[in-house]
């Protein structure tokens, strides 16, 4: 019994060479898993940076095109003959049903606009209340919400019943029948397969819904201001 017992205290526990041998396995392993990590782990730092940014692209799209599809045709004031619709490449004023959890019933004028802050340049939404004023008043804009950034740039483009397309679209007798949305990359200048047109769902005025012939109403609405551009 003594022998045994001896002979198993002496098989008992590592000895130094198995301790330096499991150790040095411990650091292949952990240097392993350390290289392989270092490899990975910027790739999917950067696929999660694109997701992102593509969902932000996404959803400020998305807005922008839920605003401009339910303009409205109303002008500024009731001796007003045009709606309130001011469109340029960088920018669009019009009116919509309001929209927001703290916004009151009615109507509201909306302004999408390129702006630059310290982040650099941005789509910003604007906002204020509608009502009628004269049409040299100035409109305070508030709630200012960025829905895209750089290096993403939004250009507006509008067409009539032409269908041809131009860069702008002022003191027209109806809004535009379409409105295309051109998405860049500022860094390539390459188009992102995001961008696309709006069609507004009230392009000419109520009277002329009520006319028997919709589209003579239009073109006699469109007369009177063809005339005074032509006598200007």
């Amino acid at each position: 019994m003594r022998a045994l017992r001896r002979a198993l205290a002496e098989e008992a526990g590592f000895t130094l060479l198995e301790v330096l041998l499991a150790t040095l396995l411990m650091t292949v392993i952990l240097a392993a898993l350390a290289t392989v990590t270092a490899q990975w782990l910027p790739n999917w730092n950067r696929g999660i940076a694109r997701v992102q940014r593509a969902e932000r692209v996404a959803t400020g799209f998305d807005r922008i095109v839920a605003d401009l599809s339910v303009a409205e045709q109303l002008p500024m004031n009731a001796d007003s003959k045009t709606p309130l619709f001011e469109g340029s490449e960088l920018a669009v004023t019009f009116v919509r049903t309001a929209l927001g959890a703290n916004v009151r019933p009615g109507l509201e004028i909306v302004r999408l606009i390129e702006k630059a802050d310290a982040q650099g340049l941005a789509l910003v939404r604007e906002r204020a209340p509608f009502a009628p004023m004269p049409s040299d008043g100035q409109i305070r804009f508030v709630d200012q919400v960025v829905l895209l950034r750089a290096p993403f740039r939004v250009t507006f483009s509008y067409s009539g019943p032409d269908q041809v397309w131009q860069p702008t679209w002022r003191d027209q007798p109806q809004l535009p029948e379409r409105i295309r949305l051109t998405v860049r990359d500022s860094t390539t200048g390459q188009v992102l397969a995001v961008s696309g047109a709006v069609m507004p769902h009230i392009t000419t005025p109520a009277e002329c819904a009520r006319a028997k012939n919709p589209a003579t109403c239009v073109t006699a609405r469109a007369r009177p201001e063809q005339k005074q551009e032509q006598q200007l």
